[in-house]
């Protein structure tokens, strides 16, 4: 048996998932949760083997963040991600806090049910257009944007300067200035609105 935890904010969601689930004898709803706090505290209290984690959480810590989390406990369960997000940073940051999968929700209910097993036993699960856009970044690494230099862009979008990206991020101004001649470069841009226009034609800003 498979024990799965749901996490969403939205409980019309989390209803319909159980529900989609709930025809596969091998698979149990054995928790839900709505924020990142309340999955730690059912996975510590449950032991699931697997997080089905949405992105957009709604107590400030978002899917990535909380998969990070949930990655350091012992023992920790795997974690597939399910979001409507399939742009480039949201991918990233999933995968780099620990996600064995990556799924779309408009997912067939029959491939939710196939990715579940798949990450229980601990293989890779990617919805086509994220392993797309996984595969772009590995062919064309020599342009691709780090984890860092996506926060950095992410934080330009908002219309931060340095020295407000430097707070936020934790880092010195030096550094940010650093990053920001390597986002130049690989976008082919030499301004930073040009920067963020570039970047939001590519899909790198959630």
């Amino acid at each position: 048996m498979i024990r799965v935890v749901l996490v969403d904010d939205h409980p019309v969601v989390r209803a319909g998932l159980a529900a989609v689930l709930h025809p596969n004898g091998d698979i149990e709803i054995c928790g839900e949760a709505a924020t990142a706090a309340e999955a730690l505290t059912i996975i510590q209290s449950t032991r699931p083997d697997v997080i089905l984690m949405d992105l957009n959480l709604g107590d400030g810590t978002d899917g990535a963040r909380a998969t990070q989390l949930i990655r350091r406990l012992p023992n920790a369960p795997r974690v597939l991600v399910l979001t409507t997000y399939e742009d480039d940073a949201n991918i990233v940051r999933a995968v780099d806090a620990g996600a064995t999968g990556y799924l779309l929700k408009d997912a067939h209910p029959a491939e939710l049910a196939r990715a579940i097993r798949a990450t229980a036993r601990g293989e890779t699960v990617l919805a086509a257009p994220v392993a797309s856009r996984l595969l772009n970044r590995v062919t064309g690494s020599d342009t691709a944007l780090t984890p860092r230099e996506l926060e950095i862009i992410t934080e330009l979008a908002r219309g931060g300067s340095n020295r407000d990206i430097a707070r936020r991020l934790s880092v010195s101004e030096a550094t940010v200035k650093s990053h920001l001649v390597q986002i130049f470069s690989k976008l082919g841009v030499d301004s930073r609105t040009k920067a963020v226009l570039e970047a939001q034609k590519r899909g790198l800003l959630s």
